[in-house]
């Protein structure tokens, strides 16, 4: 069965950084593109940042470019989300997702990020 493991959240102050994990198991994880969503209380899960396979191609959204950087290590079957710069509206759950298909798509419990001095 597939299970995306996210870690790595917590308390950060205003201008600190956190680097979340997403360790994946029971999927072929090089065959997948990865992505981060975060959701804050009360909005939409957002997409943050997207990696494809082999890491040859990044998108973030515009709010976190320049700020967070994706990365995968496929031997790892791993996925990183490092937060540098960060601020009070970066406070979500952060969630990992592996989606191929809409029948392969596979989704975290979440992990979260509170930005607070």
């Amino acid at each position: 069965q597939v299970q995306l493991v996210e870690s790595g959240g917590g308390l950060v102050q205003p201008g600190g950084s956190l680097r979340l994990s997403c360790a994946a198991s029971g999927l072929t994880f090089s065959t997948y593109p990865m992505s981060w969503y975060r959701q804050a209380p009360g909005k939409e899960r957002e997409l943050v940042a997207l990696i494809s396979i082999a890491g040859v191609i990044t998108n973030y959204a515009d709010s976190v470019k320049g700020r967070f950087t994706i990365s995968r290590n496929d031997a790892k079957n791993t996925v990183y989300l490092q937060m540098n710069s960060l601020n009070p509206e970066d406070a979500a759950v952060y969630y990992c997702n592996a989606r191929r298909t809409a029948k392969y798509d596979w989704w975290g419990q979440g992990t979260q990020v509170t930005v607070s001095s």
